[in-house]
């Protein structure tokens, strides 16, 4: 585990801040959801994705497919976006 050399304390209502450099990184929006795990005295945060959906599009559809053993779920959208994007960069 990497240190980014930030500590923050926590407010009287249990709140901390995250700093937008590491939000930014992470591609955490205003409103995105955080998942909260515990691993012995660690405590740590992952943006919260819902399981099926697309990863192109955001869609949660029932025609929405799971590919890379579960790793990727694309919608047929998503799925013809991605290809699309792969074809272009293959030109290059």
């Amino acid at each position: 585990m990497k240190s980014i050399g930030v500590v923050r304390k926590v407010d009287e209502l249990g709140r901390i801040v995250m700093p937008i450099e590491l939000r930014r990184a992470l591609d955490i929006a205003i409103k995105d959801s955080i998942e909260f795990f515990v691993d012995g005295d660690k405590i740590i945060l992952k943006k919260y994705k819902p399981h099926g959906v697309c990863l192109m599009t955001g869609e949660i559809t029932s025609e929405n497919k799971e590919y890379g053993n579960g790793k990727i779920t694309l919608s047929p959208e998503g799925a013809q976006l991605l290809l699309e994007e792969i074809q272009a960069a293959l030109k290059e």
